[in-house]
C-alpha cells in the first residue's frame, strides 16, 4: 500500500510512504542542485588525459568546502571519498585513485552536494580526448534515454511510465539497461521513497504526484545488462567487460510536468551535443 505524506512530517525512509514537498523543499533541491551542477562544471577542464580520479575527487571537496556545501557520499557507509568515478565498464561507485585517465576512457563522475540539509545529486559523462565512436554512441544512447525519462516524469503517470520510456528507447538501440541499481526519492535524505526503476510496463508501479522529488539515473551498457560487485565492496562492474554510461538528474513533479533541479548552468550537462 502506498502512502503520500507531507514532507515534512517524514524523517526518516519509509517503505511505502512517498513524500510530498511543498515550496519550501523545491527552493532547498534548486540551490542545492544547482551548486552540484555548477561542481560538476568545474570538473570539466580537469577530466582530461593523465589526471588521476583522485585529483577530481580533491577538486570536488575543495569545491564544496569552498561553498559551505559538505559531499554527501564523505564517509557514508565507509565511503571515503566527495565522488564516485566510474570508468568505461564501470557501471557504477567507482572508487577515486592515482590511475590516471588514458585517452579514450569514458568516465562517469557522481556527485551529490548537501546545502542547507538538502541533498543535490547528479551525474554525468565525461569523454576523456578523443574517444571511439562506439563510447560516443553510447553515451548519446544514455543521454537520450534519461531524457525520455524525464519527459515521463509528470502528474499522472507512474513510475513505470518513466522505466518503460528509458527502456523502449535503450533496447531499441541495442543496449541494454541496467537491472540492479535504481534511482531514489531525495531531498533531505539521501536516499528515499520511491525507487525508480528503468524498465519496466506503462501503468504500472507508483502514481506521480505534485511534490515527488526523486532522481532519475539510468545506467546503460553496449552488452548485457548484468553487472558484478568487486571484492571492495562498491565498485560494480559489467560481466561481460563491455562499456557502460551513466547520467542522472535530481527533479521534482509539479502541477503540470517536472523540473529539473540538476541542469548545468554553463550548458556542459552532456559535453558530447556541444561537439
Amino acid at each position: 500500500m502506498i502512502t503520500y505524506v507531507d514532507a515534512q512530517a517524514k524523517a526518516r525512509r519509509t517503505p511505502g510512504v512517498i513524500p510530498l514537498h511543498g515550496e519550501e523543499g523545491f527552493a532547498g533541491m534548486r540551490k542545492a542542485g544547482r551548486l552540484t551542477a555548477e561542481a560538476l562544471d568545474m570538473l570539466v577542464e580537469h577530466a582530461q588525459p593523465g589526471v588521476p580520479t583522485i585529483k577530481l575527487d580533491r577538486l570536488a571537496y575543495e569545491f564544496a568546502r569552498d561553498h559551505g556545501a559538505i559531499p554527501a557520499t564523505l564517509f557514508y557507509k565507509g565511503y571515503r571519498h566527495s565522488v564516485c568515478t566510474s570508468i568505461n565498464h564501470v557501471v557504477c561507485h567507482g572508487i577515486p585513485d592515482e590511475r590516471p585517465l588514458r585517452e579514450g576512457d569514458i568516465v562517469n563522475i557522481d556527485l551529490t552536494l548537501v546545502v542547507d540539509g538538502w541533498h543535490g545529486d547528479s551525474s554525468r559523462m565525461y569523454p576523456i580526448g578523443e574517444v571511439s565512436r562506439k563510447a560516443e554512441r553510447l553515451v548519446e544512447v544514455t543521454y537520450e534515454s534519461l531524457e525520455r525519462g524525464i519527459a515521463a516524469a509528470r502528474p499522472g503517470n507512474t513510475t513505470g511510465d518513466i522505466g518503460a520510456a528509458i527502456q523502449a528507447y535503450a533496447e531499441g538501440e541495442r543496449t541494454s539497461v541496467v537491472r540492479d541499481f535504481v534511482g531514489h526519492g531525495v531531498g533531505r535524505l539521501f536516499h528515499d521513497e520511491p525507487n525508480i526503476m528503468h524498465f519496466g510496463t506503462p501503468g504500472t508501479g507508483i502514481e506521480l504526484k505534485p511534490g515527488m522529488i526523486f532522481t532519475i539515473e539510468p545506467m546503460i551498457n553496449l552488452g548485457r545488462p548484468h553487472v558484478k560487485i568487486l571484492s571492495d565492496g562498491w565498485t560494480a562492474v559489467t560481466r561481460d567487460r563491455t562499456l557502460s554510461a551513466q547520467c542522472e538528474h535530481s527533479i521534482g513533479i509539479t502541477e503540470d510536468g517536472c523540473e529539473v533541479f540538476t541542469l548545468s548552468p554553463a550548458g556542459l550537462f552532456n559535453p558530447l551535443a556541444r561537439a
